[in-house]
């Protein structure tokens, strides 16, 4: 019997890992949640060179894929914006006057982390997307404005998985679970 075609239905869940190495060869054994996660979004591309003689296209040839992602929500930790951006976080006191402060350098380096999202199916299974070595190239976007929520914005490119493992090589996966599993 085949698995039920999903129908994907919202965001449940979004996480992040870093990677322990600047090469990004060996992800952290944690994940970090992206509280209420708004939106997980990725698109595959691949830049490819023409070659041309004789007024015309005689073939073209890729440079592999990428993934370009995005990703959106209401709030986000500070742990998450580290993982994503870089940069140092401390914190000081006890409760309840803890501070938790996120400091970046012009030194700091942006690290490479995965994310995976899920979305739970009307089959009552859930569908997985995975995007394995991503790195945030464009902007950390947020706005403080009078009568809204604060919405925090990444965005980036992804590229294959460099861990010397069965994900070697990999740029993306797209998983769908028969029953629904949550992200480790």
């Amino acid at each position: 019997m085949t698995m039920p075609v999903p129908l994907p239905f919202g965001l449940r869940d979004v996480k992040i890992t870093p990677y322990t190495d600047a090469t990004a060869t060996a992800l952290a054994g944690a994940s970090i949640d992206l509280p209420n996660g708004r939106t997980f979004s990725f698109a595959e591309t691949e830049a490819f060179e023409e070659l041309r003689g004789d007024d015309s296209l005689v073939a073209v040839h890729g440079s592999g894929p990428q993934v370009k992602w995005s990703l959106e929500g209401g709030g986000v930790s500070l742990e998450a914006v580290q993982a994503m951006y870089g940069g140092t976080l401390t914190t000081t006191g006890s409760t309840p006057n803890r501070i938790k402060k996120l400091r970046k350098l012009k030194t700091d380096l942006r690290p490479y982390f995965k994310v995976e999202g899920q979305m739970i199916s009307d089959s009552g299974g859930d569908f997985h997307a995975v995007v394995w070595r991503c790195r945030a190239t464009d902007d950390l976007s947020g706005e403080f404005a009078d009568g809204q929520f604060f919405l925090t914005g990444a965005s980036g490119e992804g590229l294959a998985c460099l861990i010397n493992d069965a994900s070697l090589g990999t740029v993306w996966d797209l998983v769908q679970n028969e029953t629904a599993t949550s992200i480790p």
